[in-house]
């Protein structure tokens, strides 16, 4: 694949579509669930509406946030960060923790250092964007 195309392609096509996105969902939450560093983003998941419903959901909200479908949006009609995360408390070390398990979960697949260079930034900004405490 030439430089010009694979620049052109959307981060979610860049993962892998679906299945990319899936791994990523999946490790992240193995990462949450399994990892004693991670232990609470993982109580704070089970006090929402469970890990179950969070991968599902993660996988929804990012294969739109990447470029894919918009599966979060025809699910729930939009996908407001602030909003969705509302009942969480996020602060500055939540925030932290949950990018601290996404870019372990990036080097768990082995991402190429550009493509994880591209999703750290998006990802880092959403996490911003979802924080709601100082």
């Amino acid at each position: 694949m030439s430089e010009a195309t694979r620049r052109q392609q959307s981060a979610y096509e860049r993962l892998g579509g679906d299945n990319g996105v899936r791994a990523l969902v999946e490790t992240f939450y193995d990462i949450i669930e399994q990892e004693e560093y991670a232990a609470d983003l993982h109580l704070l998941h089970r006090r929402g509406f469970g890990v179950a419903h969070s991968r599902e959901e993660q996988f929804n909200y990012l294969s739109g946030f990447l470029g894919g479908p918009q599966r979060y949006v025809m699910k729930h009609g939009h996908a407001r960060l602030k909003e969705i995360h509302e009942h969480v408390p996020i602060g500055p070390e939540m925030r932290d923790l949950w990018l601290r398990c996404m870019a372990e979960a990036m080097d768990r697949l082995g991402l190429d250092g550009e493509l994880s260079s591209l999703l750290t930034r998006h990802f880092k900004a959403a996490a911003e964007t979802s924080r709601n405490m100082d």
